[in-house]
């Protein structure tokens, strides 16, 4: 049954941000700030947590937040491409 629940819960989530870590705890900081329950992973889990940062890893969002989230950290600097 847990491993169910897991693959639930990962269908519900999108891949919102790849970065360096140091980048990614910020994220996920901000984005629950704003309400949205934002999970961070290593991109090698395998890989020992050394305490570098700027080991990858990744931002994952809610399917129903991920608009949201990308309207508050993207949409208005679109037209500056």
């Amino acid at each position: 049954m847990a491993a169910k629940t897991a693959l639930a819960a990962a269908t519900f989530v999108k891949l919102f941000f790849t970065g360096p870590v140091i980048k990614t705890e910020l994220l996920v900081l901000m984005l629950e700030r704003q309400g949205i329950a934002a999970t961070q992973s290593f991109v090698d889990p395998t890989a020992p947590d050394d305490g570098d940062l700027d080991r990858p890893a990744q931002v994952f969002v809610p399917e129903a937040d991920y608009d949201r989230a990308f309207q508050l950290f993207y949409a208005e600097r679109q037209d500056e491409l």
